[in-house]
């Protein structure tokens, strides 16, 4: 009998996507085929704190833990995890792990460098200034806008601002979560959603998920009880085959040029002008109805069948280096 795959599925995290990552880890472990692997749930606790199997270890002891693995599937959305963060620590203990290396995740998930990387492939993006505490009573008002921190996830500390009254309040709670925050220009126009996984250089991109919201998609439309009836998300999107081929071109080329791998999210918005990117997840949600797994479906491929692509892209990739 072929041994399991030991499998390390990390969630939670230390900051305000801790609750989304769990959910994720949590469906993983529950599609992951027994028969194929043995999977592992790590989890990082509030305080930063391990937990293996739901036991409470030293940090060192997670790691050695860790490093008894044969792959990681990451699964902690924000910083520090989706940073680059987990993924230098699964470099220095020699682990394969699915997902964006180092480079790739720090750049993703800082929005003004996407912005600047963006730019460099002929991708537009919103307008926007970016603040630091220094220097945010500098910014002068250009309304409607709206503030978001720099490095945070899950909408967490976005609002939109359509009067300068409200700038104040806005600008306190992005720097809640952060140091930096991008005052940017309010986009009319259609939220769509897309991914790349480039498999052994044979690239998938997904059908593209179109976000109908009642309400601004923030973290409570997102995730709070009322999303089932505030937010629809339509799958495959529909657009003209002009609108979709430029789509995948832009998805994919930002895809490369950020060294993204594994599966990406890149969200954009579809105006009078065309095209413009918002941001770019590099480890998305990934319970069985987040968007990422509902587009593989619609595109052909089911929830474990996508794990199992994960975790074995990450297998070939560290075999080709060994």
């Amino acid at each position: 009998m072929t041994a399991r795959i030991r499998v390390a599925v990390i969630g939670g995290g230390a900051n305000g996507e801790h609750e989304v990552s769990l959910a994720s880890a949590a469906s993983a472990l529950a599609a992951l085929d027994p028969d194929r692997y043995e999977a592992v749930p790590f989890t990082i606790a509030r305080d930063g704190g391990w937990l293996v199997a739901g036991s409470p270890l030293a940090f060192g002891d997670a790691v050695t833990a860790l490093a008894g693995c044969d792959v990681a599937l990451p699964l902690v959305h924000g910083a520090p995890g989706e940073d680059g963060t987990l993924a230098a620590l699964c470099e220095l203990i020699g682990l394969p792990y699915a997902g964006s290396g180092v480079g790739a995740g720090a750049v993703a998930m800082d929005k003004h460098a996407t912005k600047l990387m963006a730019a460099s492939v002929g991708i537009r993006t919103a307008p926007a200034a970016l603040l630091t505490r220094a220097t945010r009573d500098a910014y002068a008002w250009c309304g409607p806008v709206v503030v978001k921190p720099v490095d945070a996830g899950s909408s967490r500390g976005v609002t939109p601002v359509r009067a300068p009254g409200d700038l104040p309040g806005a600008l306190d709670a992005a720097f809640a979560w952060g140091d930096r925050v991008l005052v940017e220009q309010l986009v009319a126009g259609r939220e769509i959603d897309i991914a790349v996984f480039d498999e052994d250089d044979e690239p998938i991109v997904t059908a593209p998920l179109e976000i109908a919201a009642q309400t601004f998609f923030d973290y409570d439309a997102k995730y709070g009880e009322t999303h089932d009836t505030h937010v629809v998300f339509e799958v495959p999107a529909r657009l003209t085959s002009l609108e979709l081929r430029r789509l995948e071109q832009s998805a994919l080329a930002l895809y490369r040029a950020l060294g993204c791998r594994g599966v990406a999210r890149l969200d954009f918005f579809l105006d009078a002008d065309g095209w413009l990117l918002n941001e770019v997840n590099t480890t998305p949600g990934l319970t069985s109805a987040s968007q990422v797994p509902l587009m593989f479906r619609a595109s052909g491929i089911a929830y474990p069948d996508l794990l199992d692509r994960l975790i074995g892209e990450a297998l070939r990739r560290a075999a080709v280096l060994a």
